[in-house]
């Protein structure tokens, strides 16, 4: 059984060889043409402000802890 192609515009792609194949000069280059660095450096958060941040989270996370085990126990009522 044969049937009609299902890609109509197969026939009108340019580039294309008649095997299928690429000739030279088709494809884009494999790399940029730009060189060295681009921009300024990104400067991140100081070494300081993580450790504040996972702090200030260990910090309610005990609270919050602390607060449950007191109103199982019945330190809350």
């Amino acid at each position: 059984m044969s049937g009609s192609n299902p890609d109509p515009y197969e026939d009108k792609i340019t580039g294309l060889e008649p095997g299928g194949g690429v000739p030279p000069g088709e494809t884009p280059p494999g790399e940029s043409s730009t060189a060295g660095p681009q921009g300024h450096g990104e400067g991140g958060p100081r070494k300081g402000t993580q450790f504040l941040w996972l702090a200030a989270i260990g910090v309610v996370v005990l609270m919050s802890l602390l607060f449950f085990i007191g109103y199982i126990v019945g330190f809350f009522d």
